[in-house]
């Protein structure tokens, strides 16, 4: 108890020694507060930004798979992605029933309509698949449900929308139920996909059209081959052996020779996206320590106005080393002072870190939230500022011959 009334006594004496110096103070401890601030802003930022390159991540789908028709040289010209028509039904039958790694295959081919309700009409990207997609793409109906593998058996004219569609053509009408127009052919609307918002490349993924990939072979596009091949691994850890094994496959399937380009391409968005997560953690750290420099600052501010305070109050000290201070009374008390110093300059950082966070969070449309462990460690280290550079003017307050320290003027 006695403890503790001694620091309380001692933060009471070093508040009333600050309170002298006012204007002083301030510009001390501007530079913890800015700094304390700009760590937080960061830190909120940074874990915000991480946020949504993760939910991109987990929108990919469940340890994605994506093989693509590729491209063949023609008398030396490349015919590029999607140039060949080898990528097949077979092919991804193949790919499920003799690739343990891989748990789910949808077959895949895509392109554009323009699609009609009543006086409604709207441009979109569809593509026709297997119920497996939306077990792959972890994209669930909100409303309504997903076909069956019955619509793909008998190629049903259904379809599920996505949320931009619904919008467009329905408006605040239910869509479940009513009849759309696709290049001249009726599809009835069974669901609406869960709204996603836009990709890592800025497109509106809910700006889409599913449908059995049946009806869209058969009915819509009048293709006999497949645009890709939509797969899940069994595990995060072997979607990279699962894509390897399925290029074997696939290159024995399609008799290609040693040496023989693919004519299809094992897509790996994850890495893209793992990158820019990297990316943006770097990017984090490097900010952090840009804000540090502001925290170093304000410490270097802090020991020189603790000299400068030492100076001033020689005799100050001198006194009371006569009447019997000790050399770890003195400094225990300049080091309260700074510890002081440093503690009101990171409660108003910590403000400033909060209402910069609300700020910026607003401004960029960004769910940013300061974590209690970014405010705990801005505490640690406003109380480390201040114990590290107030240890040497309190060493040196301490260590002042009282004799001396009485004729000092």
């Amino acid at each position: 108890m006695k403890l503790i009334t001694f620091y309380i006594d001692l933060l009471r004496d070093g508040a009333k020694t600050l309170s002298r110096n006012k204007l002083r103070s301030l510009l001390t401890l501007l530079g913890i507060c800015i700094g304390i601030g700009a760590v937080i802003c960061v830190v909120a930022i940074g874990q915000a930004g991480s946020v949504q390159i993760q939910q991109q991540l987990q929108n990919l789908g469940d340890n994605f798979v994506w093989i693509e028709a590729g491209g063949r040289a023609v008398n030396g010209v490349r015919t590029g992605t999607r140039g060949t028509s080898s990528l097949t039904l077979a092919d991804a039958e193949a790919i499920k029933n003799q690739i343990g790694l891989i748990k789910a295959v949808s077959p895949n081919v895509d392109s554009n309509a323009q699609l009609i309700y009543q006086n409604h009409n709207w441009q979109t990207h569809y593509r026709g698949v297997g119920p497996e997609w939306f077990e792959i793409k972890r994209w669930p109906a909100q409303q309504g449900a997903i076909f069956s593998q019955e619509d793909v058996d008998r190629a049903a004219n259904v379809c599920v929308l996505g949320s931009t569609v619904r919008d467009q053509l329905f408006g605040a009408e239910d869509p479940v139920g009513k009849t759309i127009n696709i290049k001249g052919i009726p599809f009835r609307v069974t669901g609406v996909l869960q709204s996603r918002g836009t990709s890592i490349t800025g497109q509106d993924q809910d700006d889409t059209l599913v449908m059995p990939y049946t009806t869209a072979m058969k009915k819509v596009m009048g293709q006999p081959w497949l645009d890709d091949v939509l797969c899940s691994a069994r595990s995060f850890d072997v979607i990279k052996q699962a894509g390897a094994e399925a290029s074997e496959l696939l290159r024995e399937r399609h008799k290609l020779r040693p040496g023989e380009d693919d004519d299809f391409n094992i897509r790996n968005p994850e890495d893209q996206i793992q990158a820019q997560l990297d990316a943006s953690r770097t990017f984090s750290v490097f900010l952090i320590c840009v804000g540090s420099v502001s925290l170093l600052v304000g410490g270097i501010g802090i020991m020189n106005v603790m000299l400068v305070s030492v100076t001033e109050r020689t005799r100050e000290i001198g006194v009371r080393m006569a009447v019997g201070a000790t050399e770890g009374d003195v400094q225990f008390q300049f080091l309260a002072e700074s510890v002081l110093l440093s503690l009101m300059g990171g409660a108003v950082g910590v403000l400033v870190g909060l209402f910069g966070s609300i700020g910026l969070g607003r401004s960029l449309q960004w769910p940013l939230q300061v974590s209690p462990e970014a405010v705990m460690t801005a505490a640690v280290f406003s109380i480390a500022v201040g114990i590290f550079f107030g240890y040497y003017p309190a060493r040196k307050a301490s260590l002042l011959d009282p004799i001396e320290a009485l004729r000092f003027e």
